[in-house]
């Protein structure tokens, strides 16, 4: 079963956020609670955690663009 993996939301006011770069490549195996990109809100870098183990498909690979909170960005097969 596939995880998806969506822009969190990280602060009670944030709507979106910057992917700033992905840390790990496509198709990568990953475990969970890995670091797996890193995401910009409000003037600070978070690194972002893999919600589960598994094959890493990422769909959205433009980094430094804005994209909404729920936005899918990624799954994990």
């Amino acid at each position: 079963m596939a995880t998806e993996i969506r822009i969190p939301k990280l602060g009670f006011s944030m709507e979106s956020g910057i992917l700033a770069e992905w840390l790990v490549p496509d198709g990568s195996d990953v475990s969970e609670g890995q670091d797996i990109y890193a995401l910009e809100n409000d003037k600070s870098t978070q690194e972002v955690e893999s919600p589960a183990s598994g094959k890493l498909k990422i769909i959205v690979s433009e980094t430094g663009e804005e994209y909404p909170v729920g936005e899918l960005i990624g799954i994990i097969e």
